[in-house]
């Protein structure tokens, strides 16, 4: 807990660095920055929030932070829900909300983009339409968020920029004593390559700050996606559960080849049926849905039990040549349905996260069970093998059946890896239901470490949890963080406990 006394002297003075209007601790505030996806939202309730408005207050808030001992938990915008939404691990923390930083300079002949962290992917999206600049974002599935948050969490997205964390270039970042540092060719006052060139000089340090709590991100360099003269694809649907084997060594090794460019992402009936109805319309009874209610959804929506996108990007004659590959790969397969799409230059926007267009709809997912609704993902990485996906199904799969909880899955095809997200769709207000879900996320935790497979990122609640099975050498990555925290940040103020870093102070409390 944090010493109230310490907090309200720091509040007094970040009042004075940043203004009155821009320091928040009431009742009401407390739970506005709380995880709004959580049964008791208290668990991790903020003790107040500040809101900078640049680097320097953020730079004049963390040095009053080491003043008092107030650790802070630096959000962009504060909506990763399903894994936290703005709230800290450290119930009590100083929210450090960065949605008033929103400055934007694009390079429109390069392709890139330099964002402060309050920017969201409906503002950059707005920016470069209005301006007519043709540049494409990539998007995640539900798009109100930041681009830089998303980015340094790793998120993915939909078109050939999707591993977002890969197309960063270029930081700046208050660390924890309040300096600042641009990382890369920004190392250079002035340098014109800060956005075009990764590396600069000796260690890259850009990486370091993805998932970290080694400093704060004040600005964040980010490559865009030419605007293609084409984009061409094909949705595929499948009948039965098995057809996942065999459908991942299909486009897998298009995938290695570089021939598909993008991440397909296979999922179930259920990431299609969530967002477009709720569970009480198809049955009362609590069990998971049986195959005669699957079928019946399933034909209403005319889906099939999976299904997967994917899309070509470039020049038409290269478009064309690479569906003509695909087509070829699926020839004599038993395919449910195949329905080509074909946007070019000129036409309408195409309006999907296909073509860099934000969306929010998937978030209608939370209203499955009615109430207050709400989702938890766990997403372990495994090698891309048709039969190694398809016992990660039927080991998850039973999981889900064991807890008493509908399957909602689907796998990410990276270039050398499948991620198999997991969602958990619950309603809050069910505390029977909530203590199966806390029961059944530790199960498919423990299930994937069995297999060597790790989350790629988690929930507040579960970072430690998850944090402990990257356990090769005695935890020997997490001792290396930790040292590192220590050294950056010897009084613990940045984000106690993030990835399961704990600075030593925090590390003498909990020992």
């Amino acid at each position: 807990m944090i010493d109230p006394a310490k907090l309200a002297a720091a509040l007094r003075d970040f009042r004075s660095a940043i203004g009155a209007d821009n320091v928040f601790d009431s009742d009401q505030d407390r739970t506005a920055y709380s995880d709004h996806f959580s049964p008791d939202e208290t668990r991790h309730q903020p003790g107040a929030a500040v809101a900078p408005a640049n680097a320097e207050q953020v730079q004049a808030i963390v040095r009053i932070a080491n003043r008092h001992g107030v650790p802070l938990w630096p959000i962009s915008r504060g909506k990763n829900f399903g894994y936290g939404g703005a709230a800290p691990v450290v119930r009590g923390s100083v929210v450090l909300d960065l949605s008033r930083m929103k400055a934007i300079t694009v390079d429109e002949h390069n392709g890139t983009v330099l964002v402060e962290p309050g920017v969201g992917f409906f503002d950059l999206y707005d920016y470069l339409r209005a301006r007519k600049i043709p540049l494409w974002l990539s998007v995640p599935g539900n798009s109100w968020g930041s681009v830089a948050g998303n980015a340094l969490d790793r998120g993915v997205g939909y078109t050939t920029y999707g591993d977002h964390a890969a197309r960063i270039c270029g930081l700046e970042v208050v660390l924890p004593d309040g300096g600042l540092v641009r990382t890369g060719m920004g190392a250079m006052a002035g340098s014109p390559n800060w956005q075009l060139y990764r590396n600069g000089f000796g260690p890259g340090w850009d990486a370091m700050f993805c998932q970290s709590n080694f400093g704060v991100v004040t600005k964040l360099g980010l490559w865009l996606m030419p605007e293609p003269e084409t984009m061409a694809g094909i949705d595929f649907e499948f009948d039965a559960p098995d057809d996942l084997g065999w459908a991942v060594d299909t486009l897998m090794p298009l995938r290695r080849a570089g021939i598909i460019q993008q991440a397909p992402s296979m999922g179930n009936w259920l990431r299609s049926a969530a967002v477009m109805t709720r569970r009480e319309e198809w049955t009362k009874d609590p069990a998971p849905l049986n195959d005669t209610v699957i079928s019946a959804i399933r034909k209403r929506f005319n889906i099939g039990w999976w299904s997967v996108q994917v899309r070509f990007y470039g020049p038409a004659e290269i478009a064309a040549a690479s569906m003509a590959v695909l087509r070829r790969a699926f020839d004599k397969q038993p395919v449910l349905a195949m329905k080509e799409t074909h946007w070019q230059q000129g036409d309408p926007p195409e309006g999907s996260p296909f073509s860099g267009v934000p969306v929010s709809f998937p978030l209608a997912n939370a209203n499955w069970h009615g109430g207050r609704g709400g989702h938890i993902g766990y997403s372990p990485v495994l090698p891309p093998r048709g039969d190694l996906a398809m016992d990660q199904f039927r080991r998850t799969h039973a999981l889900y059946e064991k807890y008493g909880m509908d399957y909602h899955a689907s796998f990410a095809m990276g270039e050398r890896s499948l991620t198999n997200v997991n969602q958990l769709l619950f309603d809050r207000d069910n505390p029977e239901m909530m203590t199966r879900v806390d029961r059944f996320f530790r199960d498919l935790v423990a299930d994937a470490h069995a297999h060597g497979y790790g989350e790629y990122r988690t929930h507040i609640e579960y970072m430690d949890l998850v944090a402990a099975t990257y356990d090769f050498n005695g935890q020997a990555l997490r001792h290396l963080n930790q040292r590192v925290k220590d050294a950056l940040d010897p009084n613990g103020i940045i984000a106690p406990g993030k990835s399961g870093i704990w600075p030593g102070r925090w590390r003498e409390k909990q020992a």
